[in-house]
């Protein structure tokens, strides 16, 4: 009886990101067609984040644990176990360009939708991810934040445990002098697991938003990075040890 009320609920929110999309679409064509407008798409991108959590009845519990000027760029790093990440991440405040994979643009609608508002990256190509940087870089300079799964992709076998981050993110923040706030998404691989069967499991959804790091405070980029892996992992630990 589960599985049949987990599989509706997964056909449901599957039914509601189509037809959410389809109706916000034409108002993100807008954004992108008008000089200057892509920041109002991007927005447009958070206010469907929001209402699609609730029309799926996932509720989700934000903790914010230091303060930020949400008007200045930061480059947002979360762990990555389930494809309900992304949606997810759409509650970071701000204006800010997601980095994703480069095969997102092969999907109809959405595809021209993300790659216009934000970065694809193709990992297996050295030029693409050189020019990934670049034009976040780009973004950071105009103002804009970033948003980045250090894993690069999901590849953990064993959630809640992350496997090694990337290293362009801490790389791109001490060049740039840019905070990065860890952000842990700690029971995303419970309601959509990375498996076959794609089954939506009801329950509350939780995201911390940490308190930021100061590039200025650490002596390297591998130190940065070993100190946001740290933070995320230890949250991860302690959501999960009573799951």
């Amino acid at each position: 009886m589960n599985n049949i009320l987990s599989r509706l609920h997964s056909v449901y929110a599957a039914v509601t990101f189509l037809f959410t999309f389809l109706l916000i679409f034409p108002f993100i064509l807008i954004c992108i067609w008008v000089p200057g407008w892509k920041k109002f798409g991007r927005k447009i991108n958070r206010y469907w984040a929001k209402a699609y959590f609730t029309l799926i009845f996932i509720p989700v519990e934000i903790e914010i644990r230091g303060r930020f000027d949400k008007s200045k760029p930061h480059i947002f790093l979360a762990n990555h176990f389930s494809y309900l990440d992304v949606a997810m991440m759409g509650f970071v405040p701000g204006d800010v360009l997601f980095v994703g994979k480069a095969s997102i643009r092969k999907a109809p609608l959405f595809g021209y939708y993300f790659k216009s508002l934000h970065i694809a990256v193709d990992r297996d190509r050295l030029k693409s991810r050189a020019e990934t940087m670049r034009r976040a870089a780009e973004a950071l300079d105009q103002g804009s934040g970033i948003v980045l799964f250090p894993e690069g992709g999901i590849y953990t076998k064993e959630p809640p445990q992350m496997v090694p981050f990337k290293n362009g993110a801490f790389r791109l923040a001490m060049e740039k002098q840019i905070p990065i706030i860890p952000v842990t998404l700690a029971f995303n691989h419970l309601i959509l697991p990375d498996d076959s069967r794609l089954l939506l499991h009801r329950r509350r959804a939780k995201m911390v938003l940490h308190e930021g790091l100061n590039p200025n405070n650490f002596e390297s980029d591998e130190a940065l990075k070993a100190a946001c892996f740290e933070i995320i992992q230890n949250q991860l630990n302690l959501d999960n040890s009573n799951v």
